[in-house]
């Protein structure tokens, strides 16, 4: 992730002279984000997957709707069937699904792009695909949407950010989802923590000029990723980390006429392995080098989140990316984000982030 390359240079910089049917009474959700794994699991895994969501002691799941998924290669086709069984499990396990509406079949992209993580060439054909969700699922108690994710980096809005062509997918989309479900909550897609250069947008950068269009108009709250590690979320370090941006989109959302519009963490966490050296969070463990914590000190971050999080004005979800490793490749610290290992065994911080929830339940 380009963005906490970015932080740990800064650090370095400076030490040398970032489906429930039941509501959730607690002012901070807690989850788990799983990104696109759930879908792909057998029906034991899929199972399992969820228990840990529940043992964890969180309510809410945060799992992709992959539009290229439901049609994949028409406009008159929809395939629900792999996230029915997400539903159905989540729900049996009374949590609260979070969908990510997101990633385009080849056959809605804009002429001359490959990615699924192309824009949709017309929204309104991404809107309905949205309607349809929401008509399928609103009665299994599905009411939150999330709009895309990390739109802001051209990693997942290709070929780069366009915040007035995300806004138009916005309108259409809330819309839709409003008309089928007029409970419908709709959550803007999770921001990246990056820079405004190579190709990306800075959440607030990329929020202001959304905003500019009323986009900040057409939500319920902004969704965000500030991944701060090596460091704690509560950590106030010289040169800032993303977590204290927060402050900076509550600027831009004041400032277009949505003073106290939430913010949800849709992703946080951090990876205990990768193609660089570890951090346990000592300055002489941090430099530009630095990929990965160790699992101690992930543990450390998982605990401190939950604590930071509900303590930070605006903060109304967080949900921990993720469950478990997707694999013992070293070479990409995307494998080894996991509270458990890829081998299903626990790490540090599965406990840790259990007993800081339990914490936080008992206040």
């Amino acid at each position: 992730m380009a963005f906490v390359t970015a932080l740990i240079i800064c650090a370095v910089t400076a030490l040398l002279p970032t489906a429930c049917t039941r509501d959730d009474p607690r002012p901070l959700r807690l989850g788990i984000a799983y990104g696109h794994r759930l879908i792909g699991l057998s029906d034991k895994d899929l199972g399992a997957a969820l228990d840990e969501a529940v043992d964890v002691g969180a309510r809410w799941v945060r799992a992709d709707l992959p539009w290229g998924d439901v049609q994949p290669s028409s406009p008159d086709q929809y395939r629900w069937s792999r996230f029915d069984r997400v539903v159905a499990a989540a729900g049996k396990r009374h949590l609260t699904l979070l969908p990510i509406l997101a990633y385009t079949p080849p056959w809605a992209r804009q002429p001359g792009c490959t990615s699924d993580k192309c824009r949709p060439a017309d929204p309104a054909v991404f809107a309905a695909f949205a309607a349809a969700a929401a008509a399928r699922y609103a009665p299994s108690g599905i009411h939150t949407w999330e709009i895309w994710n990390e739109p802001n980096t051209g990693d997942f809005w290709k070929p780069r950010p366009a915040p007035a062509a995300y806004t138009m997918l916005l309108r259409a989309t809330s819309r839709a989802l409003r008309h089928e479900d007029p409970s419908a909550q709709v959550i803007l897609g999770g921001l990246a923590a990056a820079h405004s250069q190579g190709g990306s947008l800075s959440p607030a950068d990329f929020l202001a000029a959304v905003s500019a269009r009323g986009g900040n108009r057409l939500v319920d709250a902004v969704g965000y990723h500030p991944y701060t590690y090596p460091y704690l979320a509560s950590d106030r370090p010289p040169w800032g980390t993303p977590w204290e941006d927060i402050s900076g989109l509550e600027s831009v959302l004041s400032a277009h006429g949505t003073p106290g519009m939430p913010v949800w963490i849709t992703e946080y966490g951090a990876p205990t392995d990768g193609p660089g050296p570890a951090s346990d969070g000592r300055a002489a463990t941090i430099d530009a080098t630095t990929t990965h914590v160790t699992e101690q000190r992930q543990a450390a971050i998982a605990a401190d989140a939950v604590r930071t999080a509900a303590a930070t004005p605006r903060v109304q979800a967080l949900f921990w990316y993720s469950d478990r490793d997707l694999g013992t490749d070293p070479s990409s610290t995307e494998n080894f984000f996991g509270l458990r290992r890829a081998d299903g065994s626990a790490k540090p911080a599965l406990g840790a982030f259990r007993q800081a929830i339990a914490a936080y339940e008992r206040k």
